[in-house]
């Protein structure tokens, strides 16, 4: 493909909105071609200074706009079904913010409409797969350097949980990425969840239990913990550490920018996860640009945004049971073998 791929981004809030400057400034071989927001506003604020791009409330008006050749679905979770099986009926390729679907027999939905095509139209954005030290953690542990992973411990932090936050989306909105990860990682699946729930923190919001210590169980025999704490005040924070039959890694204490001054030292500390991951959203666009201008389709596809979710909803039923919960995936296609 000579041309530009242009994209028609679905959602113009704050991801949205990142993608689309994301795709006009930092990603070459693409333009934004059309943006659906029922906020027509806000899509109309998003593109300004962007040409050519044309702006709509519904995301089907935005598909079938001139100049679409794929599409960034950027809407909140519950939109995506729809979205994902209109592109599929349109044979547009697709780049689907997670979670896939946030139920999980809606996202075997969207796998069993992939399945229909007999080929694969969409990718998953769980864009740790793209951070250069989760790569750097991911080839030393497929080297077998440090031999059989034994545990992977996990931190994710937030400075602060947006007001429709709820306990249940701890694990099933910001824990998705480590269960991705994990999975990613090991090369097994999350077999069973356990959610420990230690005394809430003060400045969480009341009713809200945060933070959650969250336990999975895996095909291999590995174990994986995850502290998920969305409203530590301080930074975000994202750290894994695997420890194996012959060593341990650790990723995420990379050091930042250190500012000194006449009232002392500190180091800068993320406070976004448009922050933290930057490099790795421009990394994961450019990689799916780059495939789908080839014709091809890589990284996490619709098949891992269905364990995710699977994965996920076992999770809230131990945070609201107190059990250990076993996860019940679905037969593996052979499209995704």
């Amino acid at each position: 493909m000579s041309e530009l791929l242009g994209v028609a981004v679905l959602g113009a809030g704050h991801m949205g909105a990142d993608h689309i400057r994301r795709l006009d400034r930092a990603v070459s071989g693409a333009r934004v071609a059309a943006v659906a927001d029922p906020d027509t506003a806000r899509a109309e604020e998003a593109v300004a200074g962007v040409d050519g791009v044309s702006v709509h409330a519904e995301a089907e008006a935005a598909l079938d706009a001139p100049g679409v050749d794929a599409v960034l679905i950027a809407s909140p979770g519950p939109a995506h079904e729809e979205a994902l099986l209109a592109a599929f009926a349109r044979g547009l390729p697709v780049l689907c913010e997670k979670p896939l679907v946030p139920d999980s027999s809606g996202a075997l939905r969207v796998v069993e409409a992939e399945v229909r095509l007999g080929r694969r139209l969409a990718q998953v954005g769980f864009m740790r797969r793209y951070d250069a030290e989760y790569e750097r953690l991911k080839s030393l542990l497929d080297s077998g350097r440090l031999g059989r992973p034994l545990m992977l411990h996990c931190t994710h932090r937030n400075v602060a949980s947006p007001p429709h936050f709820t306990s249940a989306m701890l694990v099933n909105s910001s824990v998705s990425h480590e269960i991705d990860a994990a999975r990613w990682l090991l090369g097994q699946e999350l077999t069973a969840v356990t959610v420990l729930r230690p005394r809430p923190a003060s400045n969480a919001p009341e009713g809200l239990q945060d933070p959650q210590f969250v336990v999975f169980e895996t095909s291999g025999g590995a174990l994986v913990d995850v502290e998920i704490f969305v409203n530590s005040g301080f930074g975000y924070q994202v750290a894994c550490e695997a420890v194996c039959e012959a060593g341990s890694a650790r990723v995420g204490d990379e050091r930042t920018m250190a500012v000194t001054t006449a009232a002392g030292r500190y180091e800068e500390v993320a406070q976004d996860y448009l922050v933290r991951f930057a490099d790795a959203y421009d990394r994961e666009v450019r990689a799916w640009v780059d495939a789908t201008r080839a014709g091809r389709v890589t990284g996490p596809g619709v098949w891992d945004g269905y364990a995710a979710s699977a994965v996920a909803e076992a999770g809230v039923r131990a945070l609201e049971n107190g059990g250990r919960v076993a996860v019940d995936l679905a037969p593996r296609p052979e499209l995704y073998a």
